[in-house]
């Protein structure tokens, strides 16, 4: 079998390239990086979300092409399901999967406002009462899932919940979205997450720029 490749795209702007890439961590699998150069137009797309998240990220494992994030997750979790991407519990799992699902597909007008940018500070930025409503259900999960759970993360060991959510927190940072007590500790979890910390750091080192998402706000 040929070594499997996840396929990304920046590092500073594409949230989804961040989960896709956490996920294949937190798996333990031996993965090559294909990096897909943000200037080239479907790849741009994706990261202005104007398009579906299909080219990027990407795993190809033996041979097979695997692009949504959430399929990537549950297939690592088929090929090293020892790594607890997913919670053991029945229950758990399927709560882990539905708050997975809620993010995957919502959350939209978060997105727009707090674009993931990695490198940017904005202190004391102006929030958007529809973004406020999702940054509030955010909360109210995160806020649940640490109280059944006990934490330190969403469902107690770091789990595929943790990367889907792990790019808000960055969102967060970036923008000095205020927190209550228990999110903003957990943000200073994955804030300490060494995969994340990898992450951002080669981040903070890319020369691209994506004009769209460097406007003076």
């Amino acid at each position: 079998m040929s070594r499997p490749t996840l396929t990304i795209s920046s590092r500073n702007y594409s949230s989804w390239s961040l989960r896709g890439w956490l996920m294949a961590k937190l798996s333990g699998i031996d993965f090559e990086e294909v990096f897909v150069d943000p200037d080239d137009a479907e790849a741009r797309a994706e990261i202005l979300l104007l398009s579906p998240s299909i080219r990027v990220p990407c795993l190809t494992y033996d041979g097979v092409r695997i692009w949504d994030t959430l399929a990537i997750g549950e297939f690592l979790n088929e090929i090293a399901p020892d790594a607890g991407l997913l919670p053991k519990d029945r229950f758990k799992r399927a709560r882990c999967r539905s708050i997975c699902g809620e993010i995957h597909s919502g959350f939209t007008a978060l997105r727009s406002a707090l674009p993931m940018n990695l490198k940017g500070r904005h202190p004391k930025f102006k929030v958007w009462s529809k973004a406020q409503a999702d940054i509030d259900r955010i909360a109210g999960i995160w806020r649940e899932c640490l109280h059944a759970h006990g934490g330190p993360h969403l469902f107690g060991e770091i789990s595929i919940a943790d990367a889907m959510y792990a790019p808000v927190a960055t969102r967060y940072r970036t923008y000095d979205v205020p927190q209550d007590e228990a999110c903003q500790a957990y943000c200073e979890q994955l804030f300490a997450w060494p995969a994340l910390q990898e992450w951002t750091a080669l981040a903070l080192e890319e020369k691209n720029e994506i004009e769209e998402l460097e406007a003076e706000f």
